[in-house]
């Protein structure tokens, strides 16, 4: 074990953040930790780095582990060296030994331009010396110093610094750009635990895609917080997620934990209504019986069993989920806004778009996507009138714009309270609407009358998403909409622009959600849009064929004069039609496997129902069906006991690497699962029956 926590609670004040959680991280685990916003996540991380202390229990660190972690906090470090010198501050050991070296090597220049006698102290000296420059050249190849340079400018290149940035002072860079300079040193470091808080929060697509292939091979355990499904589907084998003060463990990533997660609450929620009958059974018994001299023995009892009862809790439905309609006052024209010739470009040297032309129609909803400093923003602006260029930009028919971006909080009144915000956008929203749209946003109960002036930075952002969703425009442009947003809210915005009528464009490194709204794709290549008519991954799959074709090409030389793919990305958008408008990606859809079943019944000291030693005689047709009944349930608990471990197993089989990577092993064991899980849902039917005839013929006693 590198760290972990046994039994650990942790208060802020009077709410406790985790009660009596454990969790062990191992070496080479991937770990995607989750929950909501301000379900202390990164408290988590903290309180294994050493930043805070238990209320109770242990937070245990492996001697010799080292930890490294990336979060927040670390903007606030400054310096005038390069990014390229702040970065290879993670080889201190190195650096000291090439100043050692160095210094060794004068010594030795002076020494041996000496002649000493045999034998003398100063020969000796010498040798020492020798000796010690010899050690330290080991030590410098053994540590892989010669090459650090080449690593570092390696790392830094990944996470989009040009070669040019290199030798830039780290501190003309913005906060995000920082954060990529301290990710890449951290990195560097390679510690046994690498502690990530949103390490996506400040890349770019590209950048985020080196990330991920670097970290799969990353020689450590990583513990990443993220509200990216996409990268926590693609990086992590287990997920650990922070729900109703507890850790909650899941061997999969997070697409298999969305799948369980459903399976366990539902088994929660049963497991809760049982006991509840249970409970609400054994108190009418008590209620009656308690003042009554021959059943008090028995009513006594009842009351014991009930107050040694391990209460299951309720699944508490902690988000909202949305119901509200984004309907659009005015139905624009076909073309609702089109760029001609477009230039743009700062200063002399950097140009943005050239003479570039495309158009938005109705239906479009759009994801512009690219690497950092291509523009993306830029033309966003464009578009909404808030930037000069050359070119013409026109207006459709009809067309009633609204602009989201960092720089519109600026137009919040910051006088109002939320709710009083929301109203002044004119959706005519009720107040219940409006209030369940804003808990969407992360803001519940009285947040909604707090001041727009007591708002961080992050939290006016959402309220002018929020204003901007629910506007009556027919077109939307958003810049970087997920950023403040955890998975479940990104997963409302989703649902709430695929109900959205109108038409859209959108910036966001955010690869889910550009997945699930968009259904065209520009892409700013060479100074020019390039337009794809399809999704995210429709494009992703376009551009491994053309990869794949491009491998073909390069080895057979007699296929390079045949035509390209058809639906390739054009330039110029021209006769292209897209092919998929209005197409909504469903969110949510996947269905669980059947409900997995462990222990429902009534959870007391005893596992069968208990009957009165002080009860009437009761019926020997009664007493010998009971029996009978309680038999069954003692089978049935056995079986599926058995049949919940094979299915367990069948679980770890499934997200082993060895069963994903043989197609016909997965075939099988993806089955068996199958199997096993029906088996189990109908002898939890069976044994929901038997459990009622106890309750039942319990109750006839």
């Amino acid at each position: 074990m590198l760290a972990g926590l046994t039994n650990v609670t942790f208060e802020f004040g009077a709410r406790a953040i985790v009660e009596d959680a454990t969790w062990h991280i191992q070496p080479n685990e991937r770990i995607g930790l989750i929950g909501y916003n301000g379900t202390g996540k990164s408290t988590l991380l903290k309180l294994l780095v050493g930043n805070y202390q238990a209320s109770a229990g242990t937070v245990e660190r492996s001697r010799g582990t080292t930890i490294g972690y990336l979060h927040q906090d670390l903007l606030s470090f400054d310096t005038g060296d390069s990014i390229l010198e702040v970065a290879l501050g993670a080889f201190e050991r190195v650096l000291l030994l090439e100043k050692e070296i160095e210094e060794l090597g004068k010594e030795l220049e002076k020494a041996s331009a000496i002649t000493h006698p045999a034998g003398s102290q100063a020969a000796a000296d010498a040798d020492t010396l020798l000796h010690k420059y010899s050690d330290a050249l080991h030590e410098m190849d053994t540590l892989d110093g010669y090459n650090i340079h080449h690593k570092t400018e390696e790392v830094l290149q990944g996470l989009g610094f040009s070669n040019d940035d290199l030798k830039r002072p780290f501190r003309e860079f913005s906060g995000g750009w920082r954060m990529r300079v301290l990710l890449a040193k951290m990195i560097l470091q390679q510690p046994d635990l690498l502690l990530l808080d949103e390490p996506t929060n400040h890349l770019d697509l590209p950048s985020i895609e080196w990330l991920e292939k670097y970290l799969l091979h990353y020689q450590g355990s990583v513990v990443i917080v993220s509200h990216d499904k996409y990268f926590l589907d693609r990086m992590v084998t287990k997920i650990v997620e922070v729900y109703q003060r507890q850790l909650h463990i899941y061997n999969g990533n997070y697409s298999f934990y969305e799948t369980e997660k459903v399976q366990r609450i539902e088994l929660q929620q049963r497991a809760f209504e049982n006991q509840q009958d249970y409970i609400r059974q054994q108190e009418r018994f008590i209620e009656r019986f308690k003042a009554k001299a021959s059943k008090a023995a028995a009513a006594q009892s009842a009351m014991k069993r009930l107050d040694k009862l391990d209460r299951i809790e309720d699944v508490a439905i902690e988000r909202p989920s949305l119901r509200i309609n984004f309907q659009v006052d005015k139905v624009p024209g076909k073309v609702l806004c089109e760029l001609k010739n477009i230039t743009k470009t700062f200063g002399s040297s950097n140009t943005i778009v050239e003479n570039t032309s495309a158009e938005i129609n109705r239906g479009d909803k759009i994801a512009l996507i690219g690497a950092n400093g291509k523009g993306k923003s830029t033309l966003l602006r464009i578009i909404a009138g808030a930037e000069t260029y050359t070119g013409e930009r026109k207006w459709g028919h009809n067309v009633e714009e609204s602009f989201y971006a960092q720089h519109q909080l600026e137009a919040l009144d910051i006088n109002n309270t939320l709710l009083e915000e929301m109203k002044n956008a004119g959706s005519q929203k009720t107040e219940q609407e409006l209030r369940t749209l804003l808990g969407c946003f992360l803001f519940s109960g009285d947040d909604v009358d707090k001041k727009i002036k007591v708002l961080s930075g992050g939290e006016k952002a959402r309220v002018a998403l929020a204003k901007t969703i629910i506007s009556k425009a027919n077109f939307l442009m958003l810049d970087e909409p997920t950023n403040h947003l955890d998975i479940h809210s990104v997963e409302l915005l989703i649902e709430a622009l695929n109900k959205y009528e109108g038409s859209l464009i959108l910036v966001s490194h955010d690869r889910y959600f550009v997945s699930k709204v968009a259904n065209t794709i520009w892409e700013i290549d060479n100074h020019k849009i390039k337009i794809f008519n399809g999704g995210y991954e429709e494009l992703n799959e376009w551009k491994e064929r053309q990869k794949q074709n491009a491998e073909v090409r390069s080895q057979k030389p007699e296929v390079r004069n045949q035509k390209s793919e058809v639906g390739s990305p054009k330039p110029e958008v021209g006769s292209l039609k897209p092919d998929v408008r209005n197409q909504k990606s469903e969110v949510g859809s996947q269905k669980p496997e059947a409900l997995q079943t462990s222990d429902i019944r009534p959870q007391t000291s005893s596992s069968k129902p208990q009957t009165s030693a002080d009860s009437k005689p009761i019926n020997k047709e009664l007493k010998k069906e009971l029996q009978k009944q309680q038999r069954i349930f003692q089978q049935l608990e056995e079986t599926m006991g058995q049949l919940n471990q094979q299915k367990s197993t069948l679980e770890l089989q499934l997200t082993a690497p060895e069963t994903y990577g043989d197609r016909d092993k997965f075939v099988k064991t993806e089955a068996d699962y199958k199997k096993v899980s029906e088996e189990l849902k109908r002898l939890n039917k069976q044994y929901e029956e038997v459990f009622e005839k106890i309750m039942e013929l319990e109750a006839k006693q």
